[in-house]
């Protein structure tokens, strides 16, 4: 259940409760004045599957988008509640999409240091370190936006999150780079290293489980982030992403250019069928979505 709040002048509050009030969806509509120049509070229980209604009725009634809030709230024992943790507010997905594009110092730190932790991982062969490294990248996050924006047909939203991803990418790969190409130059790689010979077949040629993982990565990424299980589901989308950039890193740092460039391609495939899966999560839900009248 989500809580809407509308602030605004009595008149036309007054005009947001009568539409309110006619909406499937929308309940225990109720208004109080403020005691203030006139102004005055509606309050309203909106189903999830009923908030894009809801606000679109309210925007066109010209009350301005800094005077209405949508609150989620946790209901206790109400058979209804499975139904409402499975709708998607697409007012809501949007909003969080334009936060997640963008470029922030915080993501790119990140991104650099799943890049360092991961470059370790590709060099001592350590499967535990690239896991970390898995865990600590937020590459979902530009994933999911440019997914949401593919699907609601926002091409800025689309520029923002691709650019967001390439450049987090591109950061985690030449800190990857640079700490095998530094530790290359003091004789400091271990002395069995050999980029030909380490186990990440998954990640040198482009092979049948790249398509399926990286898609069904995708899916799961985006059904985490409408239900703000983000953090648990990082690993499945940063699994595609990270070893691949990593290992593309360590081999730059060595010079193996041609190991770089197979590393590259699997890369560009998985981050294609991560935007395919997403977008297609998305595409069905919002053609089962229910109406509210």
């Amino acid at each position: 259940m989500l809580l809407l709040r509308v602030f605004g002048d009595s008149a036309r509050i007054g005009d947001v409760a009568a539409q309110l009030g006619k909406l499937a969806g929308a309940a225990h509509v109720s208004v109080s004045d403020s005691g203030r120049d006139g102004n005055a509070q509606l309050t309203a229980d909106v189903r999830a599957a009923a908030a894009d209604r809801a606000l679109e009725l309210v925007r066109g009634l010209g009350i301005p988008a800094e005077d209405v809030s949508l609150l989620r709230m946790e209901e206790i024992g109400q058979g209804s509640a499975a139904d409402e943790s499975v709708a998607v507010v697409w007012a809501d997905l949007l909003g969080q999409a334009r936060i997640n594009a963008r470029t922030a110092t915080r993501y790119l730190v990140f991104m650099a240091v799943a890049g360092v932790i991961a470059g370790f991982g590709v060099i001592d062969q350590d499967q535990i370190l690239i896991v970390g490294a898995m865990a600590v990248a937020p590459d979902l996050l530009p994933v999911t936006a440019a997914c949401t924006g593919l699907v609601l047909r926002r091409p800025r939203l689309i520029r923002q999150g691709l650019l967001s991803l390439t450049v987090g990418l591109g950061v985690a790969c030449l800190l990857a780079a640079a700490v095998t190409g530094f530790l290359n130059v003091f004789n400091l790689l271990p002395p069995e290293f050999a980029i030909h010979e380490i186990g990440l077949a998954s990640q040198k040629h482009v092979e049948a489980e790249t398509f399926f993982v990286a898609f069904a990565a995708g899916i799961a990424g985006m059904l985490a982030v409408e239900t703000r299980a983000s953090m648990g589901v990082g690993v499945a989308i940063s699994v595609t992403t990270i070893p691949a950039a990593a290992f593309l890193g360590v081999s730059a740092g060595i010079g193996e250019f041609s190991q770089s460039l197979s590393a590259l391609s699997v890369l560009a495939v998985n981050v294609a069928m991560m935007l395919l899966g997403g977008s297609l999560a998305l595409i069905v839900q919002r053609r089962l979505a229910p109406r509210a009248d």
